[in-house]
């Protein structure tokens, strides 16, 4: 049972700081439901808040590390050293109607040894503020929640299995590409569900929750920490062509050895 490193103390204090904050927001929305202003303003503030101090946090422990933040943006570091990848509120809109389902994810990225570009991910946390659950990762050194170790599910059958996914939605996502692999997923198994955040869907996959995962149109920031996780608990993650990128996010299909590869097959087949 491996102590957090320093590394993973300084991602997971900077989460737990926004997630207090985030929480005392979340709070305030059931108010702001019935504003004639809405409450779409008061998140988008809040989201900033949360990343604001998340990258004050890192930026002090760290301070020639890179970011790449939802909000923010890139910010270039030392030549050579890693970045941070942030997002404050995965699951905003989730976040916006009062449902708590919504977590931080923090992701470290080393470059490239040659200096071509970002390789690796190095370390990962996925924080809900709500159930205080705290599911992190390091290269080699396995997935976690807390203190308990993770392995992602073990079943087999495409008719036990439990698939997480995102769906398309008004100016996001592709409907007709969703549609065909939904009709050739959805009747294999025992059930998809779409909770709206990537983040938790990848930890949720690493814990064994879910037994499956695809959605595409995701960013960097949606993925990265959820990546690392899926891997270190044992699982696979490529994009739709079966390929491994260091952080699938265009296009994300993760699962356990063998329901990965009836995952694939099924969807190879219906985006033919």
């Amino acid at each position: 049972m491996p102590a957090l490193t320093g590394l993973l103390t300084i991602m997971e204090k900077a989460a737990r700081k926004a997630g207090g904050k985030l929480r005392r927001d979340f709070g305030e929305i059931e108010h702001l439901q019935v504003s004639q202003k809405g409450p779409a303003d008061f998140v988008s503030k809040a989201d900033e808040r949360a990343e604001d101090t998340i990258f004050r946090e890192l930026e002090v422990a760290r301070p020639d590390w890179g970011f790449l933040l939802e909000e923010g943006g890139e910010i270039a570091g030392a030549d050579g050293k890693p970045r941070f990848i942030v997002d404050p509120l995965d699951g905003t809109s989730n976040f916006l109607h009062g449902i708590p389902h919504f977590a931080i994810s923090i992701a470290v990225q080393d470059p490239k040894p040659d200096g071509s570009g970002w390789g690796d991910i190095f370390a990962g946390l996925v924080y809900n503020p709500i159930t205080d659950e705290s599911f992190w990762a390091e290269r080699g050194k396995g997935a976690w929640l807390g203190h308990r170790r993770l392995r992602v599910s073990a079943r087999r059958q495409l008719n036990e299995a439990l698939i997480a996914t995102g769906t398309p939605y008004k100016g996001h996502g592709d409907f007709d590409e969703w549609g065909k692999i939904y009709a050739s997923i959805g009747p294999q198994v025992a059930g998809i569900r779409r909770f709206g955040a990537a983040s938790l869907d990848l930890a949720w996959l690493a814990a064994g929750r879910y037994d499956g995962f695809w959605e595409s149109g995701l960013s960097a920031w949606d993925t990265a920490a959820g990546c690392l996780l899926v891997r270190e608990a044992g699982g696979f993650v490529t994009d739709y062509r079966g390929r491994s990128p260091h952080i699938a996010d265009t296009q994300v299909l993760a699962a356990n050895d063998i329901l990965h590869s009836k995952l694939h097959k099924l969807l190879v087949g219906a985006l033919k």
